[in-house]
């Protein structure tokens, strides 16, 4: 391919990026529309099927820590045709799963190692390598794929589960990734970084690769160890690893709680949609702010204030327009989340390292927090028979997660 376009490079690495992203994550946020019929048909408790979810966000967490590692050596061309073929093939034959165990290890296993390949680890730090004064945006931009294949996604599952039945709807979004991503994969994400084509970060300018000598001179360490001792990044795993037990909390088990309260399932299903079209405007726009303040810290604490104020109309929603309310406010803030996290490791520690960086974050945030988050909103239904419970404590954590990213200090010297 000549390098030499009018059109820099690293926005058809954003438009790969997006559109695998919203792959990725339009079928994960579809999960809790599978919760209800799944417990009907089996009998499963939401706690027992939650499991799954759990198991799932923790390989893609192990998972990122690999895929981060690969693609600060590599392109990610591979890293994201295999992890599509396997997340395929999770979601294919979790439409014949007649055991828990069964679930657990076709979309637990599966589908979770598999998206970590093509998940914000690899697509956002991929997108974060080509951009320095643009990376705001672009990796906003990039992100904002979430949203939209929540957006898409989510109504179609719906209206597939409800006529045809759940293992369709598996089936359905298996065929899909595969399709996508594997040609995705293909055809734009085969290079590796600006400087390997004679490019600088941002499309500025142009420069000559000599034999022997670096382009750019910024080859610092590779190591983790210096960012592993950091108070920074431990501030970053709170915060985040929080917000993202929140986010899948609710995401999880909205639909169901919107359901008892006598919603209608595609409406509830549509509310998963909603906050996917809120978060591309969120991402968007927490991306750009990030790019316009003197410290990208404070861009995160605002996305969280956002879902802290959507958790406060979640526990008075008893009707459609307060769910939708609901999600307008809750999506907008939670957009935040995928661009700020690797605008925030690039900014305190490099884009050299950024994709071991983040994907050891996501680890942390993911594995951790996100984790936690399914299997905690089913022990709180089945202990105390109510999800308003779970609204309230995600309601408190949010405001202290604001609060708490406010501390972080500045990049410091040696990165």
């Amino acid at each position: 391919m000549n390098e030499k376009r009018d059109i820099y490079w690293g926005w058809f690495i954003v438009l790969g990026a997006f559109l695998i992203l919203s792959m990725n994550y339009g079928t994960r946020y579809c999960f809790g529309i599978f919760v209800k019929p799944m417990s009907l048909e089996y009998h499963w408790s939401r706690s027992v099927i939650s499991i799954a979810a759990s198991i799932n966000i923790l390989l893609y967490a192990i998972g990122g820590i690999l895929s981060g590692y690969l693609l600060d050596r590599m392109a990610p061309k591979w890293i994201m045709t295999i992890g599509g073929i396997i997340a395929a093939t999770g979601f294919i034959l979790a439409g014949f799963v007649k055991m828990p165990w069964q679930f657990y290890l076709v979309y637990g296993v599966l589908c979770g190692a598999g998206s970590a390949g093509i998940g914000v680890v690899v697509s956002s730090s991929y997108v974060g390598k080509w951009f320095v004064k643009k990376r705001g945006v672009a990796i906003g931009i990039t992100s904002m794929g979430i949203g939209f294949g929540t957006m898409v996604l989510t109504p179609v599952v719906g209206y597939i589960v409800k006529i045809y039945g759940w293992q369709n709807g598996f089936m359905f979004l298996g065929m899909m990734v595969f399709i996508i991503v594997v040609l995705l994969s293909q055809l734009l994400m085969g290079k590796t970084k600006p400087e390997a084509y004679g490019l600088l970060p941002d499309g500025e300018e142009a420069v000559e690769v000599v034999s022997g000598t670096a382009a750019v001179t910024d080859v610092p360490s590779m190591s983790l160890v210096p960012v592993l001792a950091d108070s920074r990044f431990w501030i970053l795993v709170i915060c985040f690893g929080i917000a993202i037990m929140a986010e899948m909390l609710a995401f999880v088990h909205q639909v169901a709680y919107a359901l008892e309260n006598n919603i209608g399932k595609v409406v509830a299903a549509s509310s998963l949609g909603v906050i996917g079209t809120a978060s591309i405007f969120g991402r968007f726009f927490f991306g750009w702010l990030s790019d316009h303040l003197k410290d990208v810290k404070y861009s995160a604490s605002l996305g969280f204030l956002f879902m802290a104020a959507g958790m406060f109309i979640l526990c008075k929603t008893d009707t459609a327009k307060l769910l939708f309310l609901y999600a307008i406010v809750f999506g907008f803030g939670y957009g935040s989340l995928a661009p700020m996290m690797p605008v925030l490791v690039a900014d305190r520690f490099g884009r050299h390292i950024l994709g071991s960086a983040y994907g050891m974050l996501t680890f942390f945030v993911a594995g951790v927090g996100g984790g936690l988050g399914p299997i905690l909103g089913g022990i709180i239904y089945d202990r105390l028979g109510s999800y308003i419970y779970a609204w309230q404590f995600n309601l408190i954590i949010l405001i202290i997660v604001a609060f708490l990213m406010l501390t972080l200090k500045p990049r410091a010297d040696g990165y």
